[in-house]
């Protein structure tokens, strides 16, 4: 469009001054070898026009004859160049919907047509084509070759990767995935890779270098990155506790700095500041990562700061994190075992009273059983909170791809995936809880047949049936009875006075649990 516009601008102006030399008439004489010429000027500025285009002519002509061959040989280039990439594009599809054949045919046409080291994806469609026909060796071997191409190296490595790890070769894997890292750290699958190697070897400094090499080239967001160095720190902190306090300590407090509502991070720096008997700042630590979450072992930490204080001093610290952080089970627990050990039965009672009443949970009831065996010694009532303690939700834990821990890990144990583990309540006892309130589902009614004729006489039923059912509702009765001589749990039901020691099963009581386990 600009050419067009140029060439417009260009026949204008000629135009123009033809135009203008045309309404100011003018003779112009030339003398050459001794003849005088004399023509009229509007004709003389038409000559030499015309004599520049030929001469641009004639030369446009000339070097277009020149140039002839090699026009015609880049045509015949061009051309084939294109077909090539045509077969490679459809070589590349063919690869990417599983059709070997079509990928290979495609292959060797895009190989004749283009030169392997000018266009690198032929090497890639080639493995690719070797792997669909399942010959992994000779994939192997091209991906190799691919190592001594500096713009081949990644995707070699890549593929290399991958064939490790199909075979199972978890160190071969995390070599080349750290050669890639090395090269180029925003890749994913190099760096998540690396980082698992690293953190299990425990080389907590190159992973954080990793980090930061990945929040420099803008794979991760900032918020990611200090999350991931804070859960690193953490590790690093974690394992130079008992050898490396000074170091312990500063990892720590860069930890919880990256992350205050992190607990691991918090405890681990309130555990090191405690051991340097500092204890206000360590304090102020678990306080502030109290207010975001309640966690038991913060708790335990706060409480237990300073190993020489009296008990009573203990639960006064603990009302003191009860009130950072009101009306939650974790509080009412911390102030419940710190009146325990104090010898405070009726708070101990309410807290853990509470506690339930808000969250019931396995402690919880553990807890009532140990106040009730200090302050009565009711094995009754103990077996009772036993009981209920058993059939009660599973207090929250440290779960990672469905492995509950009761410390905090860097990585889960299933994957190696960093930053993992969650603190929530392990699912393992839903089919327990299924079972306690079986008794409570709707039972579908049994179908009884109609009569063949409508009448007044009452409807039989088939004895057949019954019989298994019978069988099913004694074993459901042995059962029960089992339990309660082996695990001794005490339902919630009416049943006549026995002695605390005695978990035998009555015949009255038998008779009641096959009244109370009605299938029809």
């Amino acid at each position: 469009m600009i050419r067009i516009l140029f060439f417009l601008l260009v026949v204008f102006v000629l135009a123009l001054g033809f135009t203008w030399l045309a309404d100011r008439p003018g003779d112009m004489v030339v003398t050459f070898n001794g003849y005088q010429y004399e023509v009229k000027l509007i004709v003389a500025a038409v000559a030499v026009t015309a004599t520049v285009a030929a001469v641009m002519l004639l030369w446009w002509l000339t070097r277009s004859i020149w140039n002839s061959p090699y026009t015609i040989a880049r045509y015949f280039r061009v051309r084939r160049r294109d077909r090539g990439y045509q077969a490679l594009s459809t070589g590349m599809i063919a690869a990417g919907s599983g059709d070997a054949e079509l990928a290979r045919k495609m292959n060797r046409q895009a190989a004749k047509l283009i030169r392997s080291d000018q266009e690198p994806l032929i090497q890639l469609l080639d493995a690719q084509a070797s792997l669909l026909e399942g010959d992994h060796e000779a994939a192997r071997s091209k991906f190799e070759a691919m190592l001594d191409d500096p713009e081949m190296r990644l995707l070699g490595l890549r593929g290399l990767y991958l064939e490790a790890e199909r075979l199972g070769h978890r160190e071969a894997a995390r070599h080349y995935a750290s050669r890639a890292a090395d090269v180029a750290p925003q890749l994913g699958w190099a760096s998540e890779s690396t980082m698992e190697e690293k953190v299990e070897r425990g080389d907590w400094d190159g992973a954080l270098k990793l980090v930061e090499a990945q929040k420099s080239t803008r794979h991760i967001e900032p918020a990611v990155a200090n999350r991931r160095r804070a859960v690193l720190l953490t590790a690093k902190a974690m394992s130079l506790l008992d050898t490396d306090l000074p170091a312990a300590r500063q990892a720590a407090l860069e930890a919880n700095r990256l992350a205050p509502e992190f607990a691991p991070a918090a405890a681990v720096a309130a555990r090191a500041l405690f051991r340097q008997d500092d204890i206000r700042k360590g304090s102020k630590i678990i306080e502030t990562a109290w207010k975001a979450e309640p966690h038991p072992e913060l708790a335990d930490l706060y409480v237990h700061a300073r190993p020489g204080d009296a008990v009573l001093d203990r639960l006064s610290r603990a009302r003191r994190l009860q009130s950072l952080k009101q009306n939650h089970p974790e509080s009412s627990l911390a102030v419940a075992r710190a009146a325990l050990d104090a010898g405070e039965y009726r708070t101990a009672r309410d807290e853990a009273e509470a506690a339930i009443r808000m969250q019931p949970r396995e402690s919880a009831y553990l807890l009532l059983a140990d106040i009730e065996e200090a302050e009565t010694g009711d094995q009754g009532k103990v077996r009772h909170f036993l009981a209920k303690a058993r059939w009660a939700p599973r207090d929250p834990a440290w779960v990672a791809d469905g492995v509950a821990s009761e410390r905090w890990a860097p990585t889960s144990p299933v994957t190696g995936k960093l930053d993992a583990f969650e603190w929530q309540a392990p699912v393992e006892r839903l089919g327990h809880l299924i079972d306690q309130h079986e008794e409570d589902l709707p039972v579908a009614p049994r179908a009884i047949e109609p009569p063949a004729k409508p009448g007044p006489s009452m409807v039989e039923v088939s004895p057949e049936p019954a019989e298994p059912a019978r069988e099913h509702h004694a074993e459901a009765v042995r059962e029960v009875a089992t339990a309660s001589m082996t695990d001794a749990v005490v339902e919630e039901v009416p049943q006549p006075t026995r002695l605390p020691d005695d978990p035998g099963v009555t015949p009255e009581e038998a008779e009641k649990a096959q009244r109370r386990f009605r299938l029809f």
